[in-house]
């Protein structure tokens, strides 16, 4: 199953790190809900889930676990070949 990411939450701060809560839907079933940033990298490590995010003219930007030495994981957008901020430009909640 593929993900959609439509919206985040950010607390402490404005980089990737700081994304608390996700909010998503399933295009395929209409299934929607939220999670926490370790709830979806969870299931992104562990499940093989996929997620991503897509722009205003439908480019898919795919959504990675970035674990950094000595630092909680967090997730990032990554697009041709390079890691974005596609994550950061969604609405927050």
């Amino acid at each position: 199953m593929a993900i959609k990411i439509i919206a985040i939450r950010l607390v402490g701060g404005n980089g990737h790190e700081h994304i608390s809560r996700l909010w998503w839907v399933n295009s395929g079933s209409g299934e929607n809900g939220e999670n926490s940033r370790e709830e979806i990298i969870a299931w992104i490590e562990t499940k093989n889930g996929e997620a991503y995010v897509e722009d205003a003219r439908g480019n898919r930007a795919d959504v990675g676990v970035v674990k950094p030495n000595g630092r909680p994981k967090y997730l990032r957008t990554y697009a041709d070949g390079k890691w974005t901020d596609n994550l950061l430009a969604l609405p927050r909640k």
